[in-house]
């Protein structure tokens, strides 16, 4: 990988950052899956089948009977039959994580836990955990939702309305004025020029937008080339962003290495967590890095990939004091308070700029369409019409 000129000092000598891809390169998803799921479940329903799984786990019944007893009468039938074959793979000797590594259903975050749960007879707290972590996950996505669709709504909608008084209504006053002989007055005068205009593109305009919705709804080269210039413009989105991703990113890292998975497989399987954004391919190149070249943690992270500083500086203190797991579960915490502090912010700004945005619409069909019959009624009356 390229890097670029500048470089870092540390403790283990000058390092260099890795470049970061073309804008239009890089990759979009920043809470991903990992792994292509062939049966896609919902989140929801795979955190109460950790959870309830767990609980039996615990209780001390076999992984066998604790899936028979969960999968009996569940009412998501494609997944019954996958826990089903799950059971039935465990019960004729196959491994637990082979079992649900050959569902398709899992992806490789969890199949690794799973694995280091059953090697170290700690199962019921993997399925603990990793319901832990998709409760955390499903909150922010449902948020995020949240707050992107109210604009995605309201403004297209807004919009409609003003084109459709630009093009129905404001011609209709324009012609009451001709009608009586009126001379619009300047500020009136402005607005039947932008309905003129309007109405000579607006076929064009819907297009464009209609051909806009299109390309970001189905191409995945647009989706990233448009969020990562918004990244650049807006420092608040990527603050944002690049905080859940760090956080997915580390908790999972967390996650398997407190289970029993080596640290380098630990940072393998956890970058599966951001996979599809770029930070997956820097991570992976810091594993390798870490594994085969014996680097430290802290500078293979700080050498490829674009994580903060503050994380090389914490991983760099576990390593050197054994506490790793500590000061990734502290990062971990870190992340979680600084993503919810910016995304009460982007709430908050998101919701300003619907507000101003939807204001300003509606004064433009105000303006355009209802002032000029109010401008009009003093005229009349003084020209005796």
């Amino acid at each position: 990988m390229p890097v670029i000129e500048t470089t870092t000092e540390s403790g283990s000598g000058s390092m260099t950052r890795a470049k970061k891809p073309p804008l239009w390169k890089r990759e979009i998803a920043f809470l991903s899956s990992g792994k292509k799921q062939v049966k896609k479940f919902k989140q929801k329903e795979l955190i109460q089948f950790f959870r309830g799984v767990g609980s039996m786990l615990k209780a001390q019944i076999n992984t066998a009977d604790a899936i028979k007893y969960y999968s009996h009468g569940l009412p998501n039938k494609k997944m019954g039959e996958a826990l089903d074959q799950i059971r039935e793979d465990i019960m004729n000797g196959i491994s637990t994580h082979d079992a649900f590594r050959r569902s398709n259903c899992f992806n490789d975050m969890t199949v690794g836990l799973i694995r280091s749960g059953s090697d170290a007879g700690r199962l019921d707290q993997a399925f603990a955990a990793l319901a832990a972590r998709m409760k955390t996950d499903m909150t922010f996505k449902k948020q995020l939702k949240k707050v992107v669709m109210i604009p995605c709504i309201v403004i297209p909608v807004l919009f409609g309305a003003f084109v459709v008084a630009q093009v129905k209504i404001v011609p209709q006053v324009e012609d009451m004025l001709s009608q009586v002989k009126q001379e619009p007055d300047p500020l009136t005068k402005a607005a039947f020029g932008m309905s003129h205009f309007i109405q000579d593109f607006w076929p064009l305009i819907f297009a464009g937008a209609v051909g806009v919705i299109l390309t970001l709804s189905f191409s995945k080269n647009a989706q990233t080339f448009v969020l990562n210039l918004m990244m650049s413009k807006w420092r608040l989105l990527k603050n944002l962003i690049m905080s859940l991703r760090q956080l997915t990113l580390l908790s999972t890292i967390r996650l398997l290495h407190s289970n029993g998975i080596n640290l380098a497989k630990s940072i393998r399987v956890g970058a599966t967590s951001v996979k599809g954004s770029a930070l997956y391919d820097e991570v992976v190149e810091a594993a390798d890095s870490y594994e085969h070249t014996g680097v430290a943690l802290s500078t293979a992270f700080l050498t490829y990939t674009s994580v903060d500083e503050q994380v090389c500086h914490m991983m760099a203190i576990g390593e050197k004091s054994a506490s790793i797991d500590d000061q990734l579960g502290l990062l971990s915490d870190m992340y979680k308070e600084d993503s919810e502090n910016y995304m009460e912010t982007f709430t908050q700004v998101v919701n300003a700029i619907v507000i101003i945005t939807a204001v300003s619409l509606i004064a433009a069909v105000f303006i355009s369409a209802f002032l000029p019959i109010f401008l009009m009624g003093p005229r009349l009356m003084q020209s005796g019409l």
